[in-house]
């Protein structure tokens, strides 16, 4: 079974709004590029995918556009070609090499899971709370920023049981940011997916 991972930036007091972070530099541009190439396929909900989408998409005539710098290109060059699974109640259709999760959440994500493959990628706020709180979530890789935000959304407001978790890496960044790898602590196969 490929494991689902969850990958975001947070502030240092658990915001998670792309805004409130450092802003990207190649060091990190290059660390995001390699975890989404370790993922056969992204699962996004709504939001994310629509501010993914209006970002990273390769224009449809001529090259990249001018406000990108040259270390960006390879991750929007990854995630331009990634499959994408886009969870949605309220998308009809959508594009950019993408198809919509239809049905009960836990069953369509297990579904993907068992398919062959290195992992499934997941980010933003919303989608990934639910999804812990299914325990669906194989591992957690949390950027944090050295930015205090004092507003914005926050990581996993809401969900509902705690997960305990144990380290499995860090990595500092030259700009302050650390990157912390866990995994849950009930080793996988233990207990199966919470259901509703």
């Amino acid at each position: 079974m490929r494991p689902l991972r969850y990958a975001v930036n947070v502030t240092l007091d658990g915001c998670c709004h792309h805004e409130e972070g450092l802003p990207p530099d190649r060091e990190s541009m290059d660390f995001w590029t390699a975890e989404m190439q370790r993922a056969d396929a992204l699962l996004y909900g709504r939001v994310i995918y629509g501010m993914m989408k209006s970002a990273w998409r390769r224009p449809e005539h001529g090259p990249w556009p001018d406000w990108m710098e040259d270390w960006e290109v390879p991750f929007a060059e990854t995630i331009d070609r990634a499959k994408k699974y886009i969870v949605s109640r309220t998308l009809t259709s959508v594009d950019w090499n993408s198809e919509l999760v239809q049905g009960d959440l836990c069953n369509a994500v297990l579904r993907l899971k068992e398919q062959p493959g290195e992992g499934l990628l997941t980010g933003g706020v919303e989608l990934p709370r639910a999804l812990a709180d299914l325990g669906l979530i194989d591992e957690y890789l949390f950027v944090v920023h050295p930015v205090l935000a004092g507003r914005g959304p926050t990581l996993m407001s809401g969900l509902q049981e705690s997960v305990p978790l144990e380290l499995m890496d860090r990595r500092e960044f030259g700009s302050g940011a650390v990157a912390h790898r866990f995994r849950p602590a009930t080793p996988p196969g233990a207990a199966s997916p919470r259901t509703r």
